[in-house]
């Protein structure tokens, strides 16, 4: 069976069939028939996918022919074809036939070849919606199963244990037994701490471990909208409630009805629009943009902000009744600098997700690296992390990523507890002499990581000695830095 489309075409000339024939060899199965009842005789045997039809045939024109066929075989895509260009043809053609394009002679054959591929393309789509059309219509108890299966997974993927990466030493522990206990009740929650720390991940664990978890969850950044964009898009509008208003939309307050909202970034929002965000969380009522109608939402509202709102408040930039709303709980998510202990668990975290996603395969990271991640303040928290690792995954040359892949700022942190000498000498007490050295300690160990503690490079690069560089790493005490150096990549070739 051919794989190319199937085109029959009617004419009552022979020589126009044998043109037609000719041109469209190439990329069809071409049919042809001088008559209606040799077509109709194709049509019953043969799967058509076009017929291009002329409109002027002895008996009949290819116009009523063609709404024959419309009746009998619907699906298949019709086509006039006639040197003529009278506008009542063209009319009956549309209305009785449905024909999907009528072509005018004399035409050009690449044009005709193009035209003939695109009723292609629009059969094999029609063909594909019928079957989903079928499928939707006699499937809902399934559909309903694999929507219920997605909701449990994602249910799963957000359990707090599960998906907030922490030692068992963690900070974040106390944090997560307190998600669990106020999941289940339906009071407003506010979430508080740096950019980064992951208050939308807090968010979906507190939503899918609540009674409301089968519901939706949705997200809003108030921070990144104007007041009048950020109340279109929490309320909803009217149709012509402003320009481009063309159509009812809904809020996603009342898309969220039954679920969560998350407004992340509260503490951005102007007092005007605060007004407008305490009355739905007194009355539970919404009022689109353009309505006096107001309706009625059932939502449970969690809230983030990286700003102190008790200042705010104090200082009269923040509704303190709105604060007291949003508030009923509070969870603080601590910076990554005081996660000390979970940052190689999370970095190994974010670097599967990275091979996964860029399909770079390394082994991990050296011990070096991962003392490094935790010496470094991390201002940005887990999204600067996260760009870190990617940054290393790509440039990385080798099986295990080693410190000299991480970007100065991050390198220039000395690890804690490599050689306390060296941690006491970069304080910023002390005479000039001690500050000196400490620089010069600090220096001589990033240029050794960068070259992969290849004390040749390094001197080249100092200007010294391969005598005067081991003179300052025993001053300094850096020879011990190197020997764990060394023994970490010998238990890993091991």
């Amino acid at each position: 069976m051919s794989s190319l489309p199937t085109v029959l075409i009617v004419d009552d000339e022979v020589r126009g069939l044998e043109t037609l024939q000719r041109i469209l060899q190439d990329d069809f199965n071409v049919q042809i028939a001088e008559n209606v009842k040799q077509a109709t005789e194709i049509l019953e045997n043969e799967w058509v996918q076009i017929i291009l039809c002329d409109q002027r045939m002895p008996d009949i024109t290819g116009v009523e022919f063609l709404k024959q066929v419309r009746d009998q075989w619907p699906e298949v895509i019709r086509m006039i074809i006639s040197g003529y260009t009278d506008s009542e043809d063209i009319i009956s053609a549309v209305n009785d036939a449905g024909i999907y394009q009528f072509i005018t002679k004399p035409w050009h054959p690449d044009n005709l070849i193009l035209l003939l591929k695109n009723a292609a393309e629009l059969f094999e789509l029609q063909r594909k919606n019928e079957i989903l059309s079928i499928e939707l219509k006699m499937s809902p108890t399934r559909l309903q199963a694999a929507m219920d299966k997605k909701r449990k997974h994602l249910r799963d993927d957000y359990q707090c244990e599960d998906q907030i990466v922490r030692s068992p030493q963690s900070c974040m522990n106390q944090v997560c037994e307190k998600i669990r206990r106020v999941s289940p009740y339906d009071v407003s929650v506010l979430l508080t701490g740096e950019s980064g720390t992951g208050k939308e991940l807090a968010a979906r664990a507190l939503h899918y471990n609540s009674a409301r978890w089968d519901q939706p969850f949705v997200v809003e950044n108030c921070g990144a909208l104007p007041d009048e964009l950020l109340e279109s898009e929490l309320f909803g509008y009217k149709r012509g409630a402003f320009t481009g208003a063309v159509e009812d939309r809904a809020g996603l307050f009342e898309r969220a009805s039954g679920g969560t909202v998350f407004l992340d970034e509260i503490g951005e929002v102007s007092p005007a629009f605060q007004v407008k965000l305490l009355r739905v969380l007194q009355e539970g009522e919404i009022r689109p943009l353009g309505s006096s109608q107001t309706r009625q939402v059932d939502v449970r509202v969690i809230a983030a902000t990286n700003r102190d709102l008790e200042q705010e408040v104090r200082e009269g930039r923040f509704r303190e009744d709105l604060y007291y709303r949003l508030a009923t709980v509070t969870l603080h998510l601590p910076a990554l600098r005081e996660r000390k202990t979970d940052i190689p668990l999370i970095a190994n975290s974010i670097l599967d997700a990275a091979i996964q996603h860029l399909g770079k395969e390394v082994d991990g990271f050296s011990a070096e690296a991962l003392a490094c991640m935790q010496a470094y303040h991390w201002p940005g928290n887990v999204r600067e992390l996260q760009n870190e690792i990617r940054h290393m995954l790509v440039m990385s040359d080798t099986d295990e990523m080693g410190a000299e892949l991480l970007s100065p700022r991050v390198l220039h942190a000395a690890p804690e507890g490599d050689e306390a000498d060296l941690q006491t000498m970069v304080g910023l007490e002390g005479s000039l002499k001690e500050r000196v050295e400490s620089l010069e300690a600090r220096i001589l160990k990033e240029t050794l990581i960068r070259h992969r503690w290849n004390k040749s490079q390094a001197a080249k690069e100092l200007g010294l000695s391969r005598v005067g560089l081991r003179s300052k790493l025993e001053r300094y005490g850096l020879e011990k830095v190197e020997q764990l150096h060394d023994k970490g990549e010998q238990d890993a070739v091991g």
